[in-house]
């Protein structure tokens, strides 16, 4: 390899992305991470004058109307990026959808719609961009899990919180996620497709830290580094899964977590 190679292994550029639940907390870090790295970028999601807000000069973010919990809204979404900006070299499979939180006393409808909202949608997306991977000859499929995907939750941390606690849907969906993960790296290696997981560990909200330093201060304790991670913690992961850095990297699980899952 050329030392012009080695200089371009984390280059993104020329390369489409795309994006679901990219103008949330994290999601946003991910965008302007690639973007920066020289990708054009495609937000799917479902509202547009939120993408506006958060994103006011990125010109290499673009906002595409997705529901993810809908088969004909992603073949809609796709069809249409296709169509404005060609086809696809990664998707990244972000969003998620969920309801209700006591761990004994989920409905279940509750129990379903978390199942879907971050593993049955994750299934639907790959399903649907698979034929626009397979007619550019290859691409990269990065889906997001989460550290209650690896290990269960320490309750401690929640006895001053309880309105945080983790519920056990999310991490059954999570854990799912790795395994589909593992699943289409090898059905999919063939085809010059890789596919990765990127799990974060704890990564609360801004709204989450102001209502409660005190959780803040219970998961920290927890943490090797020392501290919850920070958006601009998460982005890298993600830049170096979807270039050319990773192309011999395929079914892994890339765990952010500030050391939280080697205890």
């Amino acid at each position: 390899m050329s030392n012009l190679s080695f200089a371009n292994l984390f280059s993104l550029r020329g390369q489409l992305v795309l994006l679901t639940g990219g103008y949330g907390y994290l999601g946003q870090a991910i965008a302007r991470g690639l973007a920066t790295h020289g990708a054009s970028v495609v937000v799917l999601g479902r509202d547009e004058a939120t993408f506006q807000t958060t994103f006011t000069a990125e010109s290499t973010i673009h906002f595409q109307f997705c529901d993810v919990a809908d088969t004909a809204s992603v073949q809609a979404a796709l069809a249409a990026v296709e169509a404005h900006y060609g086809l696809p070299a990664v998707l990244i499979n972000n969003a998620f959808y969920s309801r209700g939180s006591r761990p004994d006393q989920l409905t279940d409808e509750e129990f379903a719609l978390g199942l879907d909202g971050s593993l049955v949608s994750t299934y639907r997306c790959i399903r649907e961009a698979l034929p626009y991977l397979r007619r550019r000859g290859g691409g990269k499929i990065i889906n997001v899990a989460s550290m209650y995907g690896v290990v269960a939750p320490d309750f401690s941390a929640y006895e001053a919180t309880p309105q945080f606690t983790n519920p056990p849907h999310y991490g059954a969906a999570k854990a799912g996620v790795i395994q589909l993960t593992k699943y289409f790296a090898s059905y999919l290696g063939p085809e010059n497709i890789q596919v990765n997981c990127v799990t974060p560990g704890a990564f609360p909200s801004p709204a989450v830290q102001e209502q409660s330093t005190e959780f803040v201060e219970q998961l920290s304790r927890r943490i090797p580094l020392g501290r919850i991670g920070q958006p601009q913690d998460l982005a890298g992961s993600f830049v170096f899964l979807a270039s050319r850095a990773s192309d011999f990297v395929t079914g892994h699980n890339l765990v952010v977590d500030g050391g939280w899952t080697i205890k």
